[in-house]
């Protein structure tokens, strides 16, 4: 299995240092999330981008792709009441996909909660057809240039739109794109009724990504979560993606929280 962390774990490093670090750790990839370079993917040049990339391939690691895809710009939203507002959120998306495609980058991971959650007056059906509209240009975008877009259900104290891995393969499906998945994330898979082993089984094939972490919110092998049944679940499905280390508690700093991931998680998946 191939491991992976999110870059703003190193708060406060440069990329150059984070890249450094990652692959010395043995991380097979590193996670982008667009804010920790720039207000807006517009503003990465094209030298800029193929800087990063060939500074990846200078450590021996890998881009694996972006997530947190709307902290930044403002005014960003999947199922707005302003169709502009839709609109806009449509053309950054394709600008994602390519930013993605030129780290050399593979997966996008869409959460977002604050920028998806149901508006008041809006049914859950229009929500729904107005999110699926706003990805319809990114999806032909990423098939063009390899990259696959992962949805990502949240738990209810996140967002009241799409909240198990189910209604995420529901939402994905009907594209019928090889580069529309979704994603699998352990702390949020925490806040369904069902056994986080039992989601990956009944979910394959359609998560291309997965994320590790616990639902106290720090990295596995900081909480109660035990991953030898989610390694065991994701071998038995064939699994051959990233399992990629997304936390949201950074208390412990960079280095405690890199280092003390991958030890657990090689010791869970050996």
């Amino acid at each position: 299995m191939k491991f992976a962390i999110c870059n703003e774990i190193y708060q406060g490093w440069k990329l150059d240092d984070t890249l450094t670090h990652a692959a010395r750790l043995g991380y097979a990839g590193v996670e982008i999330a667009p804010f920790t370079l720039a207000n807006s993917v517009n503003e990465i040049s094209a030298a800029e981008r193929q800087r990063i990339r060939d500074l990846a391939a200078r450590n021996q690691i890998e881009i694996v792709g972006l997530h947190w895809l709307l902290v930044k710009p403002e005014g960003l939203y999947l199922n707005h009441t302003d169709a502009g507002i839709r609109e806009r959120t449509a053309k950054y998306f394709t600008d994602l996909v390519d930013c993605c495609a030129d780290f050399g980058g593979t997966i996008m991971v869409v959460g977002s909660p604050k920028q998806r959650n149901i508006l008041p007056g809006v049914t859950r059906e229009q929500a729904w057809e107005w999110t699926a509209a706003t990805f319809r240009d990114a999806v032909k975008r990423a098939e063009d240039r390899g990259v696959t877009i992962c949805f990502e259900p949240l738990a209810p104290a996140e967002t009241n739109f799409i909240n198990t891995a189910a209604e995420a393969i529901e939402f994905v499906k009907p594209f019928n794109s090889p580069r529309f998945k979704i994603i699998l994330d352990v702390k949020a898979m925490s806040s369904e009724s069902k056994p986080v082993p039992q989601i990956i089984r009944a979910s394959w094939p359609h998560f291309a990504h997965f994320h590790a972490n616990d639902k106290n919110l720090k990295g596995p092998g900081f909480g109660d979560v035990d991953f030898k049944p989610i390694a065991a679940a994701l071998r038995e499905v064939g699994y051959g993606g990233y399992v990629s280390v997304e936390v949201f508690k950074f208390e412990e700093g960079p280095e405690v929280i890199a280092g003390k991931s991958i030890e657990y998680l090689r010791s869970t998946f050996s």
